[in-house]
């Protein structure tokens, strides 16, 4: 692994921190609404970054080419998120503010983001409400009339905007509407069910994807003068995750290998209100809400012969007193208990799952019980505020969360990791952005509660329509080039070559347990405890079973017809990349942050330990090659308005 100490320019204003996105309009180049009618975007993706970019741009009147993997935007996996939206309205009269929404997602992301980039998503984050209710998402309200708010993790105040248990779905349908409203008009053609396999460069800028229609099989080109990647994250490189199954990293894995950087692939992030794994054929797991935490007390037994009890099916959760209760994070982390990031909150389960007081049959799950708000509240409040994730957790257990408390477990859910861009959100190839989960920007080494989909949002919204300009104003003499210029034709080949050798393979392994050993190794030695040792065994095996891949995967049926498992192996060769791109990066940080828990590295109370003199920086990743490891640049990161602390969620 080679390394250059190169200050890579991410092209902050000059100006105190809440000046300079006001700044930065003040001063952009636009480009007038007639020349905006000569100018293509390609915007890929239709979750809330790319469908919100897409609607924005249109409206703008720019000509957008928008390519959405599913049979319709409405199913990208931003619908899954249940919680809610994080913005700095102070509603609440609780003492919010924006600074203090910059300072808490600075901080919950261990002191290891750009503060440029989190100060201007919190200065946005007020105008996302305004626009989604303009497009009439329901969210909730107060007897009063004014919408509702509750805590999330990491935050002493109530700012999480919340459509019961299903804001992101509505918050998705607010987008999905204003992009309809442009596919109507004309000023967005939606390609659905069609995957992007490459990106084009031409002379050093983004000029175009190669993409494949996956209802034919045919291999398409595409023209634009800027690309727009808003793909989401990799978090199913562990195969067994929150995500949805067709999530991938493939889009940000196409890039990377044109000369895009990959910043901070370790930090992915472990949520600790999941459902526990449940069988060796399951799929996916699913996510209880972070704002069951606002009312539901987490513990475990303080007797190990009591969670030896309800391991062996002997006692029940019912059978154990409040006095024999370990409410764990009450305990440890008196000033925020329950509500700790999410990382502390995971890696405190897993410290008393480790030790014995697990609580179910594989000794991997903890308690989530809501007895104590039913009898603070009622039944009907507390089913009022969550009772379709109970509905949900029901029918995927068969057990009453009324009467019994949940069991749940940490599990693979974001990734704080992504495509480096700069301050326009310009990833290091000119004209080729990258947004929402897909970079890198925001949240640090771990992300707070309810923040995705503010940035999401704010990056398809209200930041991109700025900085796309920027880039664009010179490219308006630019004409449209033809699909047929070389580098379309050698891009293509490239993929269609790849499509071929994966056909010609016919080995004896499916692409799910090729897949499935993956998401061992990853969550074995890449998982939420790691150590110098577990990742050079990673390291190794992940080589190995890329090997095996490329030898003895059996891809059935043919290329140029409807094929789901081309897709899978498709997606599988870039998971295999992504998963030694993480385990590489965690190798080389030595010491602990959010998400990336080095096990060396860490407090006499077991919390992460950073070494701020050495990793005060975004670790950014270029590819050199097929076979040879990536080298490090790095970006410093110089803070001017926060004072780097140990993380104190006790008091």
């Amino acid at each position: 692994m080679s390394e250059k100490v190169k200050k890579i320019d991410s092209k902050i204003p000059e100006g105190p921190v809440a000046e300079k996105w006001t700044n930065y309009k003040a001063h952009q180049r636009l480009v007038n609404p007639k020349n905006k009618l000569k100018l293509d975007v390609i915007v890929v993706g239709t979750g809330l970054a790319g469908a919100s970019a897409a609607a924005s741009l249109g409206e703008m009147g720019f000509n957008v080419l928008n390519f959405c993997i599913q049979d319709s935007p409405r199913r990208a996996h931003s619908i899954a998120a249940q919680g809610g939206i994080n913005a700095a309205k102070n509603y609440q009269n609780d003492g919010d503010s924006v600074y203090r929404l910059f300072y808490d997602t600075i901080k919950g992301g261990d002191y290891r983001a750009r503060e440029a980039n989190v100060y201007r998503l919190a200065e946005v984050s007020n105008s996302i409400i305004d626009q989604c209710v303009a497009q009439g998402v329901p969210f909730a309200r107060e007897y009063g009339g004014l919408l509702d708010n509750r805590s999330f993790g990491g935050a002493q105040v109530s700012r999480t905007f919340y459509a019961k248990g299903q804001t992101g779905q509505q918050l998705l349908l607010g987008a999905y509407s204003a992009l309809s409203r442009q596919v109507n008009k004309g000023t967005v053609k939606l390609y659905t069910r069609y995957e992007m396999l490459d990106v084009v460069i031409i002379e050093g800028r983004a000029r175009g994807i190669i993409a494949r229609n996956l209802v034919t099989g045919k291999i398409e080109r595409f023209f634009g003068h800027a690309v727009v990647i808003g793909t989401g994250g990799y978090g199913n490189t562990y195969f067994l995750s929150t995500n949805a199954m067709g999530s991938n990293g493939s889009a940000a894995m196409q890039i990377y290998r044109k000369g895009a950087y990959f910043a901070n692939p370790c930090y992915a992030q472990i949520h600790p209100t999941c459902i526990p794994v449940h069988g060796d054929i399951q799929s996916k797991l699913t996510l209880m809400s972070e704002s069951l935490r606002n009312d539901g007390r987490i513990w475990v037994p303080k007797k190990l012969e009591d969670a030896k009890a309800i391991q062996e099916g002997r006692k029940t959760a019912n059978d154990i007193p409040d006095e024999d209760r370990d409410f764990y994070l009450e305990r440890r982390y008196p000033a925020f208990g329950n509500l700790v990031p999410r990382d502390v909150a995971s890696r405190a389960a897993k410290e008393r799952c480790d030790k014995g007081f697990g609580v179910n049959n594989t000794g991997l799950a903890v308690f989530l019980d809501f007895k104590y708000a039913i009898q603070r509240l009622g039944k009907d409040v507390v089913a009022q505020k969550y009772g379709n994730l109970f509905q949900m957790y029901e029918k995927i257990t068969d057990e009453n969360p009324y009467e019994v408390p949940m069991k749940i477990f940490p599990a693979i859910h974001y990734t704080m990791g992504g495509i480096w861009v700069d301050y326009e959100l310009m990833t290091s190839i000119p004209g080729l952005f990258a947004i929402g989960e897909a970079n890198f920007s925001d949240h640090g080494a771990n992300r707070l509660g309810a923040s995705a989909l503010m940035q999401g949002l704010a990056d398809g919204y209200f930041v991109l329509p700025y900085t796309i300009q920027n880039y664009l104003a010179d490219q308006i003499q630019v004409p449209r080039m033809s699909t047929d210029l070389p580098e379309f034709v050698e891009a293509e080949k490239g993929v269609q070559d790849k499509i071929n050798k994966l056909m010609s393979i016919q080995g004896s392994e499916s692409v799910d347990s090729i897949h499935k050993r993956l998401g061992h190794i990853m969550w074995e030695y890449v998982g939420m405890g790691r150590t110098k040792e577990g990742l050079e065994t990673a390291m190794k095996k992940l080589k190995e079973l890329k090997k095996e891949f490329w030898s003895n995967v059996y891809i059935p049926g043919e290329a140029n017809t409807l094929n789901t498992e081309l897709e899978k192996a498709l997606r599988l060769s870039d998971f295999l990349e992504i998963g030694y791109l993480m385990a590489i990066d965690g190798y080389n940080r030595n010491e602990s942050c959010g998400g990336h828990f080095r096990e060396e590295y860490q407090t006499e109370e077991g919390e992460a330990l950073r070494q701020d003199d050495q990793y005060s920086y975004v670790a950014c990743w270029k590819y050199t090659g097929e076979n040879s490891d990536p080298e490090l640049l790095k970006e410093p990161l110089d803070y001017e308005e926060t004072e780097r602390k140990t993380r104190n969620y006790k008091n």
